[in-house]
């Protein structure tokens, strides 16, 4: 084993799922070897990468938005009241909805 080209060896875990779908992209190629196939991918595949920040953060704002939503209809099948306050705030909270809805899709182009 001195003169192995290959000298550092390199193990890692996958589930099930994981392992299914190595092995059906392994059918893809003319190689049966684990070993050909993680060093080929490793070393010439490629990795897309999404910044998905600015959805987390439009998803994070339509919660909070949804609560008030939330907290107003509450009130209301409570047997609350109905103010005209409450009904403005409701149709301003779902046009904020609807214009991070905008951006979020106009961001992904």
């Amino acid at each position: 084993m001195v003169n192995r080209k290959r000298n550092i060896q390199m193990k890692f875990w996958v589930t099930e799922e994981e392992k299914r779908l190595i092995d059906e992209k392994m059918k893809l190629l003319p190689t049966k070897r684990y070993g050909a196939y993680f060093r080929k991918m490793a070393i010439d595949g490629y990795i897309i990468y999404t910044d998905t920040s600015n959805i987390k953060e439009f998803t994070a704002q339509l919660a909070g938005i949804g609560r008030n939503i939330n907290q107003i209809a509450k009130k209301l099948n409570a047997g609350g009241p109905a103010y005209q306050a409450d009904m403005e705030e409701i149709l301003e909270r779902l046009d904020q909805i609807w214009q991070l809805q905008r951006h979020i899709l106009s961001s992904l182009r």
